[in-house]
């Protein structure tokens, strides 16, 4: 689908630019919020205080950033961590021994190996469902299912999950189960997984939002008053808060998310268009082409698609690692979502740990490349990509 038949939601770029910028709320009347590297705040008597105690527990920074993502999302409440893990792990410990979680099958490989070998251990139960088909999920649930954690577009098979349609079949099963979407892919320019049913939703703002490679930090947004107040008990009893600094970055890459987006969006499709027409290439993933099985779920709860794009090239590992080591624009490395340009191979790389056969189920094979398309000059790209194919396979 083409780039301007989608419509971005309304006073986004508004509410990135201004929602918790406010001037007011500092006596200098910055119009850029400061930088508030203090640990501890001036009480004026013993448990009276302006507002802040100690910065683990709120800082003026990350409040500015907090009130700012919960605006562009469409929510009530922000929460920051210091990771995306950390922000899996903090829902996690909303959970007791016993308890069991759903979580979609192609995940990203950290979330597998958290929920597989460490929150594992606490005696939590783990079922790792194909959430494309919404009575796989119907049929797993249990009565002591308490999280649903979905990835939509998935890391790195790109499968889409049709969120209005699990959230239901969840919520009528028990309305107490958290229902937690991992927005990361998409960020919150081009989908708002909180309108669409779900509790949560999370993201690795080290990704898109941040959109510079500079920051690693993870994010929580929800509407519910009752579950905001345990999730931020548990980020200050936990204690995995990001940096003022970070805080600030992240607070600044929002600024330009609009703008961003719209160009992935458009190089991402470039470069799917080309690999798709390529005889070296064997199959291309991206939710904005007609091929891809869920094209019509993406359609209805997406406003647009991101630089993310999977293609399998012909052949194997050889011809994998030959087309790795060409590119010279693209650079190969792990993580997404920055203005530059990255490539992996996931089965070595970002999901090396999960186990093999599992790897195998999910078609995470030798010859799956991951593409996060960044914002240069798209015939740059373009070229990359053509010259690096050719010299994998001659």
């Amino acid at each position: 689908m083409a780039a301007e038949n989608f419509k971005p939601f309304p006073g986004f770029a508004t509410d990135a630019i201004h929602a918790g910028q406010e001037p007011e709320q500092w006596k200098s009347m910055a119009v850029c919020p400061p930088i508030s590297m203090s640990s501890t705040f001036k009480q004026t008597a013993p448990a009276e205080h302006a507002g802040f105690e100690y910065s683990r527990s709120g800082n003026p920074t990350r409040q500015c950033l907090e009130k700012c993502l919960a605006a562009i999302e469409g929510g009530k409440h922000g929460i920051c961590t210091s990771s995306g893990l950390a922000a899996t792990l903090t829902v996690t410990h909303l959970l007791s021994a016993g308890d069991h979680i759903i979580s979609i099958d192609d995940v990203y490989g950290g979330t597998n190996r958290y929920f597989s070998q460490c929150a594992s251990k606490f005696g939590l139960e783990i079922s790792f469902i194909d959430c494309t088909v919404v009575e796989n999920v119907q049929n797993a649930l249990k009565d002591n299912t308490k999280l649903v954690w979905m990835e939509t577009p998935t890391n790195p098979t790109m499968k889409i999950v049709d969120i209005a349609a699990i959230s239901k079949v969840v919520k009528a099963k028990n309305p107490e189960i958290i229902v937690v979407v991992d927005n990361t892919f998409m960020s919150s320019y081009f989908q708002r997984p909180l309108s669409l049913g779900a509790d949560i939703s999370m993201h690795s703002l080290t990704k898109y939002m941040n959109g510079h490679s500079d920051v690693v930090m993870g994010a929580l947004i929800l509407n519910c008053d009752k579950l905001n107040d345990k999730l931020r008990f548990l980020q200050n009893a936990l204690g995995p808060v990001p940096s003022p600094f970070d805080c600030f970055l992240v607070n600044r890459g929002l600024k330009t998310l609009h703008v961003r987006m719209k160009e992935h969006m458009a190089n991402g499709f470039a470069v799917a268009k080309f690999l798709s027409e390529s005889s070296r290439v064997e199959k291309v993933i991206h939710p904005g082409l007609p091929s891809h099985p869920q094209y019509e779920i993406g359609k209805k709860q997406m406003r647009g698609y991101s630089g993310m794009v999977t293609f399998f090239i012909k052949g194997g590992m050889k011809e994998s690692r030959a087309f790795l080591k060409a590119v010279k624009v693209f650079t190969l490395a792990e993580s997404l979502g920055g203005f530059e340009s990255l490539c992996e191979l996931p089965s070595v790389q970002t999901h090396a740990s999960v186990p093999a056969d599992q790897r195998e189920k999910l078609g995470i094979t030798d010859n799956l490349i991951r593409l996060s398309v960044g914002i240069e000059d798209v015939d740059d790209l373009i070229q990359d990509i053509d010259q690096a194919l050719k010299a994998a396979i001659p």
